[in-house]
């Protein structure tokens, strides 16, 4: 030591907190301590004094937010507070001669850092960038930083909006061996999901994260060992039920409600017209809100359809019936057959007690409007002492033949007279055969409705207890 100055002992160094010493005194501690470490560190070769040593990198992670879910490209993005942990043999040093000093932040691009990626990885995140590891004086290095994370994720979209998705993340060393480096979780199994810090008012829910060790090897190579975290996450489905089920619900219960219009009014086919277009407009708007794979399709999504078809059978059904009640004197007469199975089998099937009393009610209507009708030759014939009109048609038409037979063949009125009442007699026997005609279709068109009506509203309901009961399971699982 060159003369004159005074040799300092180490041990009357103290850092800052020991021993009142100055905040100069403590920087050149640390400035000689990272001079210390870095001085001869060579950061291209792994951290052992023996090759053999097995580098141990304890890892663990907290998911902080859930950023986006892209179930079309089928990728999660998510942001983290990774943590990293692992001892260097080179980065030791006795506090005593520091100042006592047992920590320093040292920059990461100067030291060792292990090879860990993510498998599941796909892009490069907008992650901020942390330049300093913490270094303790045993060789602990504590890595922490934030990443936002792009990983490819096997998203299954079929129970939208009540999915809950399990996304992987796997840590692995890209290049170094399990005997080289091997991996451990940092946190004790035992101690929690470390879910508190998630912002938990987004459209997801954060479950738990689940982690798991395991060993796996390529076409019988060296072993690799990765720790694999599970984040499973569940959709908060309140927005879509109000948006997208509800609507639906309501169009359908207007469809079921319109069934009780009149089966003879032309107002039920303009009306249920109406709610099939308004349909076809919902499903338009919303069909950018639904998730859209290459793979599955949700099953809300065959839920708009199905209530679509019913729509449009509900719609064929109502036409089918207004057919039928419409436009009777071009019809047949019912078949015996169709008559035993819908009005008498069908009535007593489906309870329907007023079929007679509505039967009754037709038949007056058109004896009313029938009379109304033949007012000018029940007058004429009422002088032959018939009560009804039908038995006046003809025994009157016999006796005015008979009463004219001798006179009629030397007379062309008669003849004409003979004519008219025959041609009168027949159309009012025509007439009244099709207004029986029209009266047993109107009756078989009743029964029709109320049977295929029963049978929609039986299809819609087990539809939609089954939906429910399924996304009922699925939201509480």
């Amino acid at each position: 030591m060159p003369e004159g100055k005074e040799e300092i002992p180490l041990e009357a160094v103290s850092g800052m907190r020991h021993g009142g010493r100055t905040p100069e005194t403590a920087e050149t501690a640390l400035r000689r301590l990272s001079h210390y470490l870095l001085a001869h560190y060579q950061k291209g070769t792994r951290p052992v004094r023996d090759w053999r040593t097995t580098t141990n990198v304890a890892i663990d992670l907290m998911v902080y937010a859930i950023l986006s879910v892209d179930e079309k490209n089928q990728v999660l993005t998510t942001y983290i507070w990774y943590r990293q942990h692992w001892t260097d043999e080179f980065l030791r040093w006795d506090p005593t001669r520091f100042d006592n000093l047992t920590q320093i932040s040292l920059p990461v691009e100067s030291i060792w850092v292990p090879d860990i990626l993510i498998n599941e990885f796909v892009d490069v995140g907008k992650s901020p960038h942390v330049p300093y590891v913490y270094v303790s004086h045993h060789g602990e290095v504590q890595n922490l930083k934030p990443i936002q994370v792009m990983t490819a994720c096997s998203l299954d979209i079929y129970n939208f909006p009540f999915d809950v998705q399990n996304c992987s993340l796997t840590f692995t060393s890209w290049l170094h061996h399990i005997r080289d480096i091997n991996l451990s979780l940092w946190r004790q199994p035992g101690a929690g999901s470390l879910t508190g810090v998630f912002m938990n008012q987004g459209e997801w829910e954060l479950l738990y994260v689940l982690s798991r060790f395991q060993e796996f090897s390529v076409k019988s190579s060296d072993s690799y060992a990765e720790m694999k975290f599970y984040v499973v996450i569940r959709r908060r489905p309140l927005f879509y039920t109000v948006s997208l089920l509800l609507p639906s619900i309501f169009l359908m219960v207007m469809d079921i409600v319109g069934f009780y219009l009149p089966p003879n009014s032309g107002e039920r086919v303009s009306f249920k017209i109406t709610l099939l277009l308004g349909y076809s407009v919902f499903l338009i708007i919303v069909s950018d809100t639904l998730p859209a794979t290459a793979v599955g399709t949700p099953l809300i999504g065959i839920y708009f359809v199905v209530c679509m078809a019913l729509l449009v059978i509900s719609l064929m059904e109502t036409i089918l019936i207004v057919r039928l009640v419409h436009k009777q004197d071009l019809q047949p007469h019912v078949p015996e057959w169709v008559k035993r199975l819908l009005l008498e089998q069908a009535t007593v099937l489906l309870c329907i007690r007023d079929r007679k009393k509505f039967s009754q009610s037709r038949t007056q209507s058109s004896d009313i409007s029938r009379q109304v009708d033949n007012n000018d030759s029940t007058a004429k014939l009422n002088h032959y002492g018939c009560e009804d009109p039908r038995e006046c048609e003809t025994v009157g038409g016999a006796r005015l033949a008979a009463a004219f037979a001798g006179q009629a063949e030397g007379s062309p009125l008669m003849h004409g007279v003979l004519r008219e009442i025959t041609a009168i007699r027949q159309f009012l026997e025509k007439r009244e055969e099709f207004r029986d005609v029209a009266h047993e279709w109107l009756q078989v068109g009743y029964v029709l409705d109320v049977l295929l009506f029963r049978a929609y509203l039986a299809a819609v309901l087990a539809y939609s207890i089954t939906l429910g009961t399924l996304w009922s399971v699925w939201r509480d699982a």
